[in-house]
This record gives C-alpha cells, sequence and structure tokens, in this order.
C-alpha cells in the first residue's frame, strides 16, 4: 500500500518530533504497541491532525490495520514448522471449556434449588422441629393409608369393570377409574391445584403438549381430565401400572433408548390422534423432566402430526415442596414420599389458546412457537438445548461435535508428516 503511513522513532540525535514516511515497509504490531510519545511530540501531533483533517485519521487507521496483518503473519511464518507448538496448540478446546463453565445452562436445567434455610435461631426452631413431627408422623400416615386404600378401590373396580361391561361402556368406566387413581394421588400430597381454561374434550385430529417437571404431571392433569400419554416404560410398580391398566386408555410406552421404538411409536400417535373415538393425547415434547424454572428444546415429532396442537402450561409453586423429580438422583417412590411428607403440593395449570401450524411454518418452527408460548405462560426460561444429552454420552449423541475438534489436530500433525499432501 503506497499511501500507507508510519511514525518513525527519531532516537536520541533527531528533533524529538514524529516525521511521517512514505515507506510501505512497518514495523509491525509489536513495533506499534512499544511506541511511545514524550510530552513535546504532543503539540506537533495535534497540529498535524487538525491540517490534515478526516483524510489523515482514515490513513492512519489504515496504516494500524496493516501493521495489525503484518504481524500475525510474521508470528504465523514464526509459529509454522513447530510442530510441538501446532499439536500442544489447546487454546481453542480450552477456550470452549471454559466457556460451557463459566455459563452452563444446560446443568441448570435439572439441578434442584437448595431451600432457603429459615429455622435456625431460638424461636423459629421450635415451630420447624413441631411441623417435622407433624408432617412425618401424623400427616404422612394418614396419606399413605389413603393412597393405599384408594389402589386397592381401584384395582378391585377394574377386575370388576372388565366383567361386567364391554365395549364402550367398559372404555368409559376404565377412563373414571384411571382418573380416580389420578385423584387420590393429589389427594395424598394434599394438592392445592387451579386449573385455568377449558376442560379438554376427545375430539380428532387434537393432541394436547404440556412442560415437563415429574411424572406427577400425568396425575395433575389426569385428575382434571383422563388423558392416553407417551411415556418413558419405567421398571418396577411404575412399569406394571403402565403396562396393565394406562393401556386401557391407549397410552403408548417407548425406550428412549432405542430408535426403533421411537419410530413405532410416532406411527401410533398419528393413528391415535386422528381416530375420534381415542383418549385425548397428551405429550411432552421436552422428553425429560426439567426443573420448572427452565423450558428445554421441544422435539418436533408432535407438531409433524397434521393436527391441532393445545399448549399446556404447568407451574408449580415451591413454596411448600419441589415437585421437580431429578431421576439421576432419586427414585420415584423417594420422590412420593418426599411429596407425601410436604404441607402441600400447590400448582396452577393453564389451558391455552389452541394453535395451528401456519403455512410455511416448519414443524421445527412451529415446536419453538409452541414452546415460547407456554414458557411465556409458565414463567420459564427457555434453554436451547436436547433434553436427551442427559441421558447420552456427548460423543455419542452429537459425534459431529467431537469429529470437529479430532479434525483440527489432525490438520496440526498432516502438515509436519505429510507436507506434500497438505499442499496439494
Amino acid at each position: 500500500m503506497a499511501s500507507a503511513v508510519r511514525f518513525k522513532d527519531q532516537g536520541a540525535a533527531g528533533n524529538g518530533g514524529l516525521h511521517r514516511t512514505s515507506s510501505g515497509q512497518g514495523y509491525g504490531l509489536r513495533s506499534l504497541k512499544n511506541k511511545t510519545f514524550s510530552r513535546g511530540d504532543l503539540p506537533a501531533f495535534a497540529a498535524e491532525q487538525e491540517m490534515q483533517g478526516q483524510e489523515s485519521t482514515k490513513v492512519m487507521q489504515l496504516a494500524v490495520d496493516e501493521a495489525v496483518v503484518l504481524a500475525e503473519r510474521e508470528g504465523a511464518a514464526q509459529h509454522q514448522g513447530n510442530v510441538l507448538a501446532d499439536v500442544l496448540d489447546i487454546s481453542s478446546p480450552l477456550n470452549d471449556a471454559a466457556a460451557a463453565i463459566v455459563d452452563d445452562s444446560f446443568l441448570r436445567c435439572f439441578k434442584t434449588l437448595p431451600d432457603d434455610p429459615w429455622n435456625w435461631n431460638a424461636y423459629l426452631f421450635p415451630l420447624w422441629l413441631m411441623g417435622v413431627v407433624v408432617r412425618n408422623c401424623i400427616l404422612f400416615p394418614l396419606r399413605l393409608i389413603m393412597l393405599l386404600l384408594g389402589f386397592v378401590i381401584f384395582v378391585l373396580g377394574f377386575a370388576v369393570v372388565g366383567l361386567l361391561f364391554k365395549g364402550h361402556r367398559l372404555k368409559q368406566a376404565e377412563r373414571w377409574l384411571v382418573q380416580f387413581l389420578c385423584r387420590m394421588f393429589v389427594v395424598s400430597w394434599t394438592g392445592v391445584i387451579k386449573y385455568h381454561g377449558p376442560r379438554p374434550v376427545p375430539q380428532a385430529g387434537r393432541v394436547w403438549v404440556a412442560n415437563h417437571s415429574s411424572m406427577i404431571d400425568f396425575a395433575v392433569l389426569g385428575a382434571y381430565s383422563p388423558f392416553a400419554a407417551i411415556m418413558q416404560l419405567h421398571p418396577g410398580w411404575v412399569g406394571l401400572i403402565q403396562k396393565r391398566y394406562l393401556k386401557s386408555l391407549g397410552c403408548l410406552w417407548f425406550n428412549r433408548t432405542q430408535a426403533q421404538d421411537r419410530t413405532l411409536v410416532a406411527q401410533r400417535m398419528r393413528e391415535h390422534v386422528h381416530n375420534p373415538d381415542s383418549t385425548p393425547l397428551l405429550i411432552f415434547p421436552e422428553g425429560t423432566c426439567v426443573n420448572n424454572e427452565y423450558c428445554v428444546m421441544f422435539k418436533r415429532g408432535a407438531f409433524d402430526l397434521d393436527a391441532t396442537v393445545c399448549p399446556v402450561a404447568i407451574k408449580y409453586n415451591k413454596i411448600f415442596v419441589d415437585a421437580f423429580w431429578n431421576s439421576k438422583k432419586q427414585s420415584f417412590t423417594a420422590h412420593l414420599m418426599k411429596l407425601m411428607r410436604s404441607w402441600a403440593l400447590v400448582c396452577d395449570v393453564y389451558f391455552l389458546e389452541p394453535q395451528n401450524r401456519q403455512p410455511g411454518e416448519s414443524a421445527q418452527q412451529f415446536a419453538e412457537r409452541m414452546q415460547r408460548i407456554i414458557a411465556d405462560k409458565a414463567r420459564l426460561r427457555i434453554a436451547p438445548w436436547d433434553g436427551y444429552l442427559k441421558y447420552y454420552n456427548l460423543g455419542e449423541k452429537h459425534p459431529d461435535l467431537i469429529e470437529k475438534q479430532r479434525r483440527v489436530f489432525s490438520e496440526a500433525i498432516r502438515q509436519h508428516a505429510e507436507p506434500a499432501a497438505a499442499s496439494a
């Protein structure tokens, strides 16, 4: 660049001023960084700037830009040829790791917030201790007896209606019994639940989607209206209820680690939604339990069924108990015991306006729009993460991320191992 300018240090023998030269050779970024000006240089420099005006400022900026480029080239040339430096240069992965540690919004979605201590003083501790005794020694036994009694009635009722009724009347009776069991679960938690919006009714071409904090979401919604749900198949007594009793509602089970299961469920979902005699279908598109503070990415399967989507927002009040189920740290039985030993479960459920897929809108865009509607109503923060990452190794779920880092190191080594191939 012929018009580039630089400032030349005159040394002790010079007049100490600043001289402009038309040389195209620059000192580089290091010399500009280390350049010092004396107090006597400043008036001369200011006068020159006033004379040159804006044009001189632009020219000087171009000179600085050129010096930066030259310095980077010189550094790259000095760095090239050093195989040890190339292999050990892990600045990019370290930057990614540091950013993930500083702002780990993924793990925040699955953390149980600790309770604020309020009882560690002389006059509140006796009241807290009295509450512990009441909840664990009085309320918990009563609630457990009530739940077990309701479960016995539910099992006997299922056997009786199976002998007495057939066809449509049998399906109605089984729906009522499942709703009765859901209500018994809510009673065992002393549930204080407010339902907002119209009650869901069976209708072909409609699907209900909701945010997900725990398996109790199904009981909270089922106590208001029976639903057929898409659920992960669980072992133990929960799996027995799923396969023996909830199957009567048309609930669909899958194993999230088996792709074949998910494909089969997707086909059955479409058939269920467009069947006018089926129970309203409830889907939790997050695919995992989130702590009711965040809303993770919605899977698009529920929004690619050619059906009207009815969003449902569930917001738990944590004043008495946190309803989030951390399945990695706690079994579902222990989670229920925690709820039954609390004072009450407080919750608001909002049945929102049904939405249809707009012309030109993809299934993923439709899912993101429904996510925003539910998150706004339930006062949740949206996190752009796939909830399944909680169950998968990152390298197995997204091998492209790991492969990208491997490619960076392989290219650095290849420059020295195969210089001819690299240049080609």
